[in-house]
Order: structure tokens, then sequence, then C-alpha cells
């Protein structure tokens, strides 16, 4: 199977960057990123999640590149970046120091935006001397920092050790996820998307997961079954706004409450309703404008621009 499925037209058809480069991470590993946009333009990085690639952020690169320079890179073992032995949130840390490092200028500022694993790597890069130069805001997207298998309400059914159990076993089950099938639709919409996402949400959504090696969708499971990025949030110190849909299965808002109570200079916080995980192709006017907000508020060009 391709690991590069996505659609070819539409508003989720990524578009083509101006820029390819690879970025080399602290243990070796490279990483695909893209730039789109013009160079002198104030800079968004963007960090996909688990099963994604730099196509999830379609829709929002499509919009902010006509007036923002917008980096997106594949995380490890995702879309073009290769699968590595390291699979660990310090590993998520190290490769997003990489790519800031390589596409930013000293003491260059950005908006850092991250879904789900996304913003776990943002939070596992908190106290990072580069994510700190670098960080002008962040957005945190249908996201949490903990007990992520044990809050997932995947599997619905009241909250216990059973759920928890069958949850770690469905997230972390090492089958082929096959073709994009009418049945591997519904039950990507139904685990990942709002009950009322558009066909060609879940048409573009379906196309990229799918597309996730399984080894690499397992390996990272189990990273994320384990995660406590407890102690990155509270020393997450720079705006961040948070994002959740109010249907969201994978990362309930009970998380990003509870993100939003621990964060030390949130400035904003959206509750999406009936909106699931895949709130940037759920949502992507909703998402690019907090983008735009924060660009606007907290981020400048850089010096000599």
């Amino acid at each position: 199977m391709s690991r590069l499925m996505h659609v070819s037209s539409g508003p989720y058809a990524p578009p083509e960057p101006v820029r390819v480069l690879t970025a080399t991470s602290a243990d070796g590993a490279t990483l695909h990123v893209e730039v789109h946009g013009p160079e002198d333009a104030p800079a968004v990085v963007l960090a996909h999640g688990w099963t994604c690639s730099t196509a999830f952020w379609a829709a929002q690169i499509r919009d902010l590149a006509a007036d923002h320079r917008v980096i997106a890179y594949d995380q490890r073992g995702h879309g073009r970046s290769p699968a590595s032995p390291a699979c660990t949130a310090d590993a998520l840390a190290d490769d997003l120091e990489a790519v800031l490092k390589a596409t930013l200028a000293p003491g260059e500022k950005a908006v850092i935006a991250g879904h789900s694993m996304g913003g776990m790597t943002v939070m596992a890069a908190a106290t990072r001397p580069v994510f700190r130069e670098h960080a002008a805001a962040v957005l945190l997207c249908s996201t949490g920092s903990s007990r992520l298998v044990a809050e997932s309400t995947v599997v619905p059914m009241r909250p216990g050790r059973l759920r928890t159990w069958l949850t770690r076993n469905i997230l972390g089950a090492r089958a082929p996820l096959g073709p994009v099938t009418p049945l591997a639709r519904r039950i990507l919409k139904y685990g990942t998307m709002g009950p009322g996402s558009a066909p060609h949400m879940v048409e573009a959504c379906a196309r990229i997961v799918h597309a996730c090696p399984r080894k690499v969708r397992h390996a990272w499971s189990n990273v994320l079954d384990l995660l406590d990025l407890d102690h990155g949030v509270r020393e997450l110190r720079v705006p961040t706004a948070v994002v959740v849909g109010t249907a969201d299965r994978l990362t309930p808002p009970v998380h990003a409450r509870a993100l939003v109570a621990a964060l030390p200079n949130c400035v904003d916080s959206t509750e999406l309703p009936g909106l699931g995980h895949m709130t940037p192709v759920e949502a992507p006017d909703l998402v690019t404008g907090r983008i735009r907000d924060l660009v606007t508020a907290y981020a400048t060009i850089k010096e000599g621009a």
C-alpha cells in the first residue's frame, strides 16, 4: 500500500510546497519538511498527529500560505519520514527542535500548532531551549497530556479496567487497516470524527490514516498509552490556545479542560459542538482562524525581513 494515499483534488488535496528539505534529529532520524508561502512572511509550524502526515494540514496550508510562511513536517515513521526504532516523547521533542533549527533563523519566532500527537510533541518540547527560542505562541488541537487510553470513549461503556483494556487493544491493534472501503470509512468516522462530518472530510482522513504503516501505528500507540506530559503542560509558558470537539472520542473534552486549568498562559479555549477528534479537517476555517489570531497577537517577522 502506498505511503501517500491522500486525496488529489478539493480542499483537502495537499498544496505543492515552495521548498522541501530534510531535517536531521538528535539521533540521526531524518524528517521530511515542507515550506509553503512567502519566505519573508510570519512563520507558522504545523505538527500532525498519530497515523497522519503533512497532508492532514492541507486546508490550513492552502489558506495560510497566502500571507504566512507555513512549515509542515512528517513525524518520524509517518508520511515521507522514515521509521525509526526510537518511539518516545523525547524523540518527538528532538524532532520538533530539529525542524525549528532547520527552518527558522536564530531568534525567529513562530506560532506552533499541534494536533493530537502533534500537541503532545509541543508539550514534550516545552522545556527545550530551541523550542523556547522560537515559539511565539501555541495552538493545541484535540490533544491531551496523560491518561489517554483510560479517558478515551471509543469503547461505549462506563470507565474502568475493562474499557481501558479494550481500548488499549483496539488502538494498539497490529492488523493492517487495508483499503479505504465504505466499512472502513464508517469505522474511522465513528472513532475519530463527529457524526455530522461531511463525506469528503471522512474520505480525506481515511486516506491519510490508512497510509500509515501498521508497524508505525502500533509502535506509537504504545507510546501514547503510557504518555505522561503533565509536567510539560505546566512548563508551556508561551500564550496558548486550546481547541477540542465535544464529540471527540480519542481525546475527549476532559483533556482540554485539564490543559486549560494547568497551562500558565492559556489565552483562549474553544469547545466545538458535535465535532470529533479531527478538528483541523472538521472545522478548517475555525482552526485556521485561531492560528491567524495567534500570529497577529504574538508573532513577529524576523529581523531584517
